[in-house]
Parts: C-alpha cells; structure tokens; sequence
C-alpha cells in the first residue's frame, strides 16, 4: 500500500473521530441547555410558591425608597423556625429558633453575617416590651421579628427567608451533606428535629447529614450563646462553598424541591438571581461578626444581655457596609473572615428557655 494511501486513510480516520467528537459535544452542550431551562423554570415555579409579601409593608420605613437586590446594598434576615407537630405552635407562632442576618455590598462584592442569639434581651416593638427575640416570632410572626431586628441594629431590612427544619435538614442532604469543623467542647447527644437526643456529635472534622448538621446548629446549653453563633455561621458557610462546588450541579434540581413549602421569602425569582453577581468568582468574602454579651440570670430567667460596645460597633459596620454612613470604624469585635481557620475560645454559660 502506498504511503499517500495509508495517509488518505488516517486523514479519513481523523475526520471521522472529529465529527464524532463534534456530534458528542453539540449533544452534551444541547442536554446541558435543555437542564439549564429545565432547572430555571422549575426555580421560577418553587419561588413563586415561596414568595410570601408581608402586609402592609412595601419598603423597610427605614429607607426612603425600596432598595433593589440588582442595583443597591441591602440586608437580608434569616429565621429559622420549629414548626413541628411536637411544638404545635404553627410557623406563624413558634420561636425562631436561629436568627442570621447577612448584609451584601454590590461594590465591595463582600458579605457580612452576623448571628443574633436567641435569648438576647432586646425591645420588641410589637408588644412595647423587651423580651428574649426569640419570643418576636411568637408574639408577631416574620413581621415582628424584623421590626424588632431593625429596631436593634437601626438599619432596613429589604428582605426575609424564613426557613423551618424540614427544609434545612432537606437541602443539605439534597448536597449529600456537608463537610464541617464541628466545634463543640466534648462529645454528646443532642436534640433531632422531633426533640429526642438521638444525633450523636463529637469534636472534629466530619462530613454532616442534614439531621447532624441541624443538631449541632441548634445545640445549646454546652458552651456559650457566641460558640452558637459561630457553629450555625460555619454551617451556613459549609452550604454555601459545597451549592458552588461543581459536584453539586446535577443535585439542584433536589436542592430546589427540597425547599417546596418549607420556605417562605418576599425575595422574587428575579432578585434570587440578582445575587449569583456574589458568586460569579466562587466564594465571596464572608466576614462573621460577633455579638458579645454575658448571661444573665438575676431575675431567675435566662437573658442574654448585649455589650452595649459592642452593639454599637456592630451597628456602625452594617450600616457603613449597606452604604448608610460612609465609612466603618474600626472594630474591636470579634470580625472573623470566611478564610480565618482560628478557634474561638468561649468560656460556660448555662442557656435556658
């Protein structure tokens, strides 16, 4: 055979392979389009179902137009409720069990997350009255609980997701979990979402099924109202880094169901995507702020009560990080970057009801 023949049919061979790869690569990038609006739709429908307008209340009273998540700075709160039959309280009526609020700045592409404990003893608008916050949620429901945050930090708060336990236990194991420095000071039972000690969780890095991680959010009564905060902050952190993982592509479409009923927010299908610009580079920068404070049990009920120092300092960051002042003072708070691995030593304080 001679060499021009063997060379038309390696150049045959060549062509062949090549629209075959063509071929594969067209169908792949066609299945991948088809996903990607399948996946967007089915969003679009699962937020529709989600949004939840509270009465009343086009804009935080705090701003003199309503802040747009495309265009501004703005504050987002988080309450986590237990609304389980065990409680018979209701998603209306039940405490918030966790309370995070996140502030995000447009420019800075940065993020703030502080974590509010719930016993800290604070005014509720609602009632005249300071109370626990975590009682806010009882006495008013979504709308209480933001009045009251916003009467604490003195800064709007543009939007709420209100999540209960079966939604924060189904999105992480939509994840197939999380991995996680579990900070705790020794090894114990703790509460599951139907109020048995039934989860088992130990020091050290481990990888967290849902009903693990919303155990060890919720544990109390082991250390101290900070370490709370912090652990339900590096929760949230854990979330976030493996929802941006590229293993977790295929797993949003259960990731989407999970949240279903579970979940309720006055964000629209829209601002939800408006925040993707955070994420456009991988992890933003999350700086946790902590609120410092000491237990309190001189009128024979648990309160949390706030350094007034430190309140202020953390007032003054969120409102130069929302772009309300102009610039930020300098903390002396605890301020903790999404990078810093350092522990927090806490000292004991007992938590009650």
């Amino acid at each position: 055979m001679s060499r021009k023949i063997k060379r038309k049919k390696r150049s045959s061979k060549l062509t062949l392979a090549l629209k075959v790869f063509a071929i594969l690569a067209a169908s792949f990038l066609i299945c991948a389009s088809a996903y990607g609006i399948y996946l967007t739709k089915k969003a679009e429908f699962a937020a529709k179902q989600s949004y939840e307008e509270i009465e009343n209340r086009q804009s935080s009273p705090k701003r003199e137009t309503k802040a747009e998540a495309i265009t501004d700075n703005v504050s987002i709160l988080f309450i986590g409720v237990d609304d389980s039959e065990v409680r018979a309280q209701g998603s209306d009526h039940s405490r918030s069990d966790a309370l995070m609020l996140m502030t995000l700045n447009r420019e800075e592409k940065t993020v703030k997350l502080v974590s509010i404990p719930r016993d800290s003893y604070v005014y509720i608008p609602e009632v005249g009255y300071k109370d626990k916050i975590t009682h806010a949620h009882a006495f008013g429901g979504t709308p209480a609980t933001i009045e009251t945050v916003e009467e604490l930090f003195d800064i709007p708060i543009d939007y709420y997701v209100r999540m209960n336990f079966n939604a924060f236990i189904d999105v992480v194991d939509a994840l197939d979990g999380i991995e996680l420095e579990v900070n705790i000071p020794y090894a114990f039972y703790e509460k599951d979402e139907n109020d048995r000690y039934s989860i088992y969780l130990e020091p050290g890095y481990h990888h967290l099924d849902g009903r693990e991680a919303l155990a060890l959010a919720r544990t109390r009564k082991h250390d101290t109202d900070i370490a709370r905060g912090e652990r339900q902050q590096d929760i949230i952190k854990a979330i976030a880094k493996k929802a941006l993982s590229v293993s977790s592509i295929t797993k949003y479409d259960d990731v989407i169901m999970a949240i279903g009923d579970n979940m309720k927010t006055n964000l629209t299908f829209d601002e939800m995507k408006s925040f993707f610009y955070y994420f456009s580079g991988g992890m933003p920068q999350i700086d946790s702020l902590t609120l410092q404070g000491a237990g309190d049990m001189s009128t024979g009920i648990y309160y949390y009560m706030l350094d007034e120092e430190s309140l202020e300092e953390t007032k003054q960051i969120l409102k130069s990080h929302l772009g309300l002042i102009p610039s930020k003072i300098k903390s002396n708070i605890s301020e903790i970057s999404s990078d810093d691995e350092e522990d927090t030593d806490v000292s004991y304080s007992p938590s009650l009801e």
